[in-house]
């Protein structure tokens, strides 16, 4: 091959190779030398330039743990950060700052890869798990041969030297950044089984907050510098938040594998929490309910709804029928009375026609009226119908059930009047059962006496369920027959609005302006 076919020139005239160099991201593990890969090594080995980030100290613990196997003649790319803080006069801000910054450096990689040079850009733990090279493979992956070498990652260090598993079996865990907010990390810490949050330093008071307002804190760990020099690991809440360094990590480990420690039930330290579920499965359930469920030691709740909240290794379940309200409180308060964490389970939330008011009225007793009573929201019946229609209850709306098996149907009579007589919108709760069948009919006589024929009504089934479905009918005619259980209607106002959308599907919306007559 000739000198011509070997080389030609670059952009600023010096020779370019034919071919380019390739670029490799490599993964050191978490710090100890020894839990570098086999890969690694030999990559590292075989490299003509070994690129590596570092603050302005100019120290790389990325260097550190790799300097056994740098050589005399290896290329020592140096990628030093101009700030490690939010704290900075680019015009751009911190983000600018970084951005010039990694533009910069890839042009510095990218110059020997031109060369022909084989670039190792080492990093610790995983390079593309919150690593610095991927800064560098966004930028040159697309024009150069590129290899990642994975790494063992901190949280696998962490959970080894805590000898804690992180999860098992169907145990969800959850990796975040410290840098988060507070009442981001408190949802998500308490909606999961298992967490790690990294990048602590500055952000450990925040994470701490968070721990104790999501109830994890007790089963937190804390793990500095894992497998290095000068590791630490301790109870969470045990630590000195001025002794944190960025480079730690705190571990929520799985619950099954290593459940957290529990005395043994103190009378008067237990409390009921009454968690809503939404109108049906996990899509619907908010993150304070989620871990609310997790955490209970006891679960109390009508069968149907129990059955959507996951099982738990330890956690107690009584099941019962739908219509022993005032039994379901009292065998709740009770336990919590013995000193047990008991969530009783409503569906939609526990305030609507659910399952709060007779946790309540049973709390409100002589004997239970020292016990922590909690109540969780949940998304009710109606919003969701509501939503999937689109915006039926965007303007005044009235909430009935038509149930009259506790309050005589002469009161939703009445009721029913005066809300359709207001021209509020309605949301018809319990509109029929196999023993309850005449009440809807009952129901459009009294609402066509205000509105018109044509008004929209909405009947919504098992909505978020495997056999959701939605109809909108006028009116006059609704039919009983076509309504269950299962089904809540929504009434229009004289002012909602239909209309049909170029897909084919169909919309209803109250306006939020009312006409001024």
């Amino acid at each position: 091959m000739s000198v011509s076919e070997q080389q030609a020139p670059g952009n600023d005239g010096t020779p370019r190779a034919a071919a380019p160099g390739r670029l490799y991201g490599v993964g050191l593990g978490p710090g100890d030398p020894s839990l570098m890969t086999v890969r690694a090594v030999q990559v590292i080995g075989e490299a003509d330039v070994i690129a590596y980030h570092s603050a302005r100290h100019g120290r790389s613990i990325a260097r550190a743990i790799a300097a056994e196997h740098l050589r005399a003649d290896h290329i020592e790319e140096a990628l030093v950060y101009p700030v490690t803080t939010e704290s900075t006069d680019h015009p751009g801000g911190y983000r600018g700052a970084l951005d010039e910054f990694y533009e910069a450096a890839a042009a510095r990689l990218a110059a020997h890869l031109d060369a022909g040079r084989t670039v190792a850009v080492i990093s610790e733990g995983d390079p593309l798990f919150y690593g610095s090279y991927q800064h560098m493979h966004k930028r040159l992956a697309d024009r150069y041969p590129t290899e990642v070498i994975p790494g063992v990652t901190s949280i696998s260090a962490a959970a080894a030297r805590l000898g804690r598993p992180l999860a098992e079996a169907d145990e969800v865990l959850t990796i975040l950044p410290g840098t988060l907010p507070e009442e981001e990390l408190t949802a998500r810490l308490a909606s999961t089984d298992a967490a790690v949050v990294m990048k602590l330093g500055r952000t450990f008071p925040t994470v701490r907050r968070a721990m104790e307002r999501s109830g994890r804190l007790p089963e937190a760990h804390y793990v500095e510098r894992a497998t290095m020099s000068g590791e630490r690991t301790e109870k969470l809440a045990d630590i000195d938040a001025e002794t944190v360094p960025y480079f730690s990590v705190t571990v929520v480990p799985s619950r099954i594998a290593s459940p957290p420690p529990e005395a043994a039930p103190t009378p008067g330290t237990g409390e009921v929490v009454v968690v809503g579920t939404g109108p049906a499965g996990p899509l619907w359930l908010t993150p304070e309910s989620r871990g609310a469920l997790a955490s209970a030691e006891d679960l109390v709740g009508y069968t149907t709804y129990l059955d959507r909240v996951p099982r738990r290794p330890g956690q107690r379940r009584h099941a019962s029928d739908n219509k022993v309200e005032s039994e379901r409180a009292e065998l709740a308060l009770d336990l919590a009375r013995r000193g047990h964490r008991v969530a009783v389970v409503s569906g939609g939330d526990p305030g609507i026609f659910a399952m709060a008011t007779a946790v309540l009225e049973v709390a409100a007793q002589d004997p239970y009226r020292a016990i922590p009573v909690r109540v969780l929201p949940g998304v009710t019946a109606a919003n969701a119908a509501a939503a999937r229609a689109g915006a039926p209850l965007g303007h005044d709306y009235a909430v009935i059930s038509l149930s009259d098996r506790l309050k005589p149907w002469e009161v939703i009579a009445e009721r029913l009047h005066a809300a359709a007589g207001a021209d509020l919108a309605l949301a018809l709760y319990n509109p029929g059962s196999r023993t309850r069948t005449w009440q809807v009919g009952k129901a459009r006589e009294l609402l066509l006496e205000h509105r018109a024929p044509d008004t929209p009504v909405i009947l919504a089934r098992d909505i978020g369920g495997p056999e959701e479905s939605l109809r909108t009918v006028h009116l006059a005619d609704l039919d009983p027959q076509q309504v269950d259980m299962r089904t809540i209607l929504l009434i229009g106002s004289s002012q909602t609005e239909v209309a049909r959308r170029a897909d084919g599907t169909e919309i209803v919306w109250t306006p939020r302006r009312y006409p001024e007559n």
